[in-house]
């Protein structure tokens, strides 16, 4: 072993935008790093399988979209035409351009980048396998950031290339006849739109009482109901209860009020992530993890190893990059000796269909949960003249007001753009602005973003585009 024993400051192992974002930040402050991940560049499952080429196909869906609403406006289209080929081609490029920059990046910082994977074999050396057969490396740091995958369902262990995960669907290997997506959460809604805008008939079936579980009702009735014209059909209150191929298709059993059985050309399975916490070596170490696998760390990201740090995906909800991303940097700084923690007071979380659904902060599910006096302020978006202009006045912009305070405590949007639009609740969050800081700011106009100010004037009992008869 000590032949193959090469050592390191600190060796962070996973490369996606924690794991990236935190070695260009330890090198950025003078540390020897080392970066370790199974890809030939860094970017992780976000940016090779997830975030960026997902996003790549919904912006195609959303030219689709667009092109045929266009109709109500006078300007007709004939049908698109797919070259399915070129188009996959075209978010394989996006993801090699960005991946490719940030090896490029690696490199000018002087990151010591390996490919392979690592393990743990004591607190502070880990093994690493490559192609070149193993080494061994020794570190005074290290920082778990190891993300998640798809998970399964408990049961089904059927084996066919029409049954897609997350991770192939976004491969396009066809445009399907028809499609059942198995959950109706983010990932599932996100996917399902990008099919259902090429052509495919999609079905999704949820075994809650509605989409999107845990996410504000009026925030998903909204977007429910355009769905409902999207999708072939969505089957809530219901679950799979198997599955068989056969010649016309998977066959699917489902056990709820509403259908009892249906065949699809392709099954998409996203009923959620699991994080990538086995097969690491965590048990040659003081490490925990929770029922969940979650890896347990404390406020500064560190886990039971006061050299080892774990953060995204694998050290807990919400998982989302942005999160892991400053997670990273939290634990960096720990490292560099700064006494600081990761204590954010608002996360923003984004689901990209059409509309957009974007909220941060305390939502009016969680008050109503927690018994938590609110007053909540909500401008319609039929009252938004920029949204008129885009025709497309299916929106809302809610403030979750302290009633004492006048504090912003949450914000929930759900339109065109609710993605860019959350920012501005993040910051009002994170500077403590009240109700009167967000209807004395001037918004321009006409801009979506107005909905806010707007919002925050509602609160008040006024607003210039919407008539209150009385105080909300």
């Amino acid at each position: 072993m000590n032949e193959k024993m090469t050592s390191t400051n600190l060796a962070v192992i996973g490369g996606g935008p924690g794991g990236y974002a935190a070695a260009f930040l330890a090198a950025d402050i003078g540390l020897q790093v080392t970066l370790i991940d199974s890809e030939l560049n860094p970017g992780g499952v976000c940016l090779y399988r997830g975030c960026i080429p997902s996003k790549a196909l919904l912006h195609i869906a959303k030219v689709i979209t667009e092109a045929d609403h266009a109709a109500n406006w006078g300007i007709e289209f004939s049908e698109p035409t797919i070259d399915l080929d070129k188009l996959r081609e075209w978010k394989d490029g996006v993801v090699r351009k960005l991946t490719g920059g940030l090896g490029q990046l690696s490199k000018q910082r002087k990151v010591s980048y390996i490919k392979g994977r690592a393990s743990l074999i004591n607190p502070q050396v880990l093994k690493i396998r490559n192609q070149k057969g193993e080494e061994f490396l020794r570190f005074n740091h290290a920082i778990l950031a190891t993300g998640s995958r798809p998970a399964t369902i408990p049961g089904f262990s059927l084996e066919s290339p029409n049954i897609l995960d997350s991770t192939s669907a976004l491969d396009l290997p066809d445009i399907p006849r028809s499609m059942l997506v198995i959950g109706g959460g983010y990932i599932g809604l996100e996917l399902g739109t990008v099919y259902a805008a090429l052509g495919t008939r999609v079905s999704v079936v949820e075994m809650t009482s509605g989409l999107m579980p845990g996410v504000d009702r009026d925030l998903v009735t909204i977007l429910s109901k355009r769905l409902e014209k999207v999708f072939d059909s969505i089957i809530l209150d219901t679950e799979v209860v198997g599955m068989k191929e056969e010649k016309r298709g998977i066959a699917v059993k489902f056990e709820g009020k509403q259908v009892k059985e249906g065949v699809f050309d392709k099954v998409l399975v996203s009923v959620g992530r699991k994080p990538n916490s086995n097969n690491m070596g965590l048990e040659n170490t003081k490490i925990e993890i929770d029922s969940h696998g979650f890896i347990k760390v404390d406020a500064q990201r560190r886990t039971m190893e006061q050299g080892i740090f774990a953060i995204g995906d694998v050290a807990g909800d919400p998982l989302l990059a942005h999160k892991a991303t400053h997670e990273g940097l939290v634990a960096v700084e720990v490292i560099s000796g700064r006494n600081v923690a990761f204590e954010p007071k608002a996360i923003p979380a984004v689901i990209f269909t059409d509309p957009e659904i974007a909220w941060c902060g305390l939502t009016e599910s969680q008050a109503k949960k927690e018994n938590r006096p609110v007053k909540v302020s909500r401008f319609p978006w039929m009252a938004s003249g920029r949204a008129a202009t885009l025709d497309r006045t299916d929106g809302v912009t809610k403030l979750i007001i302290d009633p004492d305070t006048e504090r912003i405590l949450g914000v929930g949007i759900v339109g065109t753009g609710a993605g860019e639009l959350i920012s501005e609740g993040v910051l009002a969050l994170e500077m403590g602005a009240t109700a009167s800081d967000l209807k004395l700011c001037i918004h321009p106009h006409p801009t979506l973003s107005e909905t806010v100010m707007e919002s925050a004037e509602l609160f008040f009992g006024q607003s210039t585009h919407l008539y209150r008869s009385k105080k909300i």
